[in-house]
């Protein structure tokens, strides 16, 4: 008898009902295997809005606690790292209205690139550091100037361009229109090209680096607190 393959979303609901199952009996290790599979992305999300390495981590431990403490109102309407994207966006931009800090408005645009980008891009090749050391900084520099992006355009920035995501997934995840998403990541693109130039795509897979370290801290705090409220043994 022929063998019939299960599509790949298929596959991957039925794995999320499953560790969504011993996440809410209160199995850790489930919980964690949810967060290794979500954490590069959500950090991405968290630091978008935020624009603070730090407060992106820490947010990102709360919306995991948030979810886990919810994960019984999951109804699968949607993919469960897009619910999960959702909570941390709320936590994000909760953090943001409970410190007061300013958003910076949806048609704000950066109409001249810093000099020091310039200078960054066009030094005499015998006058800037090695290749490693000046990736580094072009990486500081992306991330400069994706901070400086308005609100709207940098989150869908950040998921299409550094995440990989595709349109219609980013219009789902922001309920947005996908002609939406379109706009404003031409938008951001625009602004950024003139700054930025052709390095910008081979500097984009560092941008927001997050590395097993990073993940490690994460998993590891959420567990433990996670705990402490009584949710995993």
């Amino acid at each position: 008898m022929e063998q019939v393959s299960v599509p790949r979303k298929d596959h991957e609901m039925a794995e999320d009902v499953s560790l969504i199952s011993s996440a809410l009996a209160g199995d850790g290790m489930a919980f964690e295997v949810i967060m290794r599979r979500n954490n590069q992305r959500l950090f991405r999300i968290a630091r978008a809005i935020l624009r603070d390495d730090a407060q992106a981590e820490d947010a990102v431990q709360q919306a995991y606690l948030n979810a886990w403490i919810a994960l019984g109102n999951f109804r699968g309407d949607s993919s469960l790292a897009s619910w999960l994207a959702r909570i941390t966006i709320n936590e994000a931009y909760a953090r943001i209205r409970r410190h007061n800090g300013n958003i910076i408005p949806l048609e704000t645009a950066m109409l001249s690139p810093d000099s020091y980008i310039k200078a960054a891009l066009t030094d005499p090749r015998e006058n800037q550091p090695d290749a490693h050391a000046l990736r580094a900084q072009l990486r500081a520099l992306v991330e400069a100037r994706i901070d400086a992006l308005p609100e709207n355009f940098r989150m869908v920035f950040v998921l299409r361009e550094v995440e990989d995501m595709s349109v219609d997934d980013v219009a789902a995840m922001l309920d947005l229109p996908a002609a939406t998403v379109r706009s404003r990541h031409f938008r951001a693109r625009g602004l950024l090209r003139e700054a930025l130039a052709s390095t910008i795509d081979a500097s984009m897979s560092d941008v927001f680096a997050f590395d097993g370290a990073r993940c490690d801290r994460i998993v590891e705090a959420v567990l433990m607190r996670a705990r402490a409220a009584g949710l995993a043994a």
